[in-house]
């Protein structure tokens, strides 16, 4: 599984109503993310929230990418939560460090 597809099951056992918004741009063979760093919308409740789903790894460059983003006051001003979703196998079991860069 891809961290985007845990993190989709992750958020569906939550509660969470979630949707892809990454897309796939076949002749330039580059992933581009909703407003540059979200991959997963997910709504809940009167609550949204945009997850960069990645592995653990990679957490750090994430969050200095949204921090660096131009879009990300505009999404912050609109009330969405922002995360940063990094998974790492832990012996047998699968786990997700969550960073909130709201």
């Amino acid at each position: 599984m891809t961290p985007t597809q845990r993190s989709l099951a992750k958020l569906r056992a939550e509660g969470w109503l979630p949707e892809v918004v990454e897309k796939w741009i076949p002749r330039a063979n580059i992933r581009k993310d909703l407003f540059g760093f979200i991959d997963i919308v997910a709504i809940k409740e009167g609550e949204t929230l945009g997850v960069q789903a990645t592995s653990y790894s990679h957490v750090s460059e994430r969050v200095t990418k949204i921090a660096e983003s131009e879009h990300v006051g505009m999404v912050r001003k609109a009330g969405w939560r922002i995360e940063v979703w990094g998974w790492h196998k832990k012996g047998a079991r699968w786990e997700c460090r969550i960073v909130d860069v709201s």
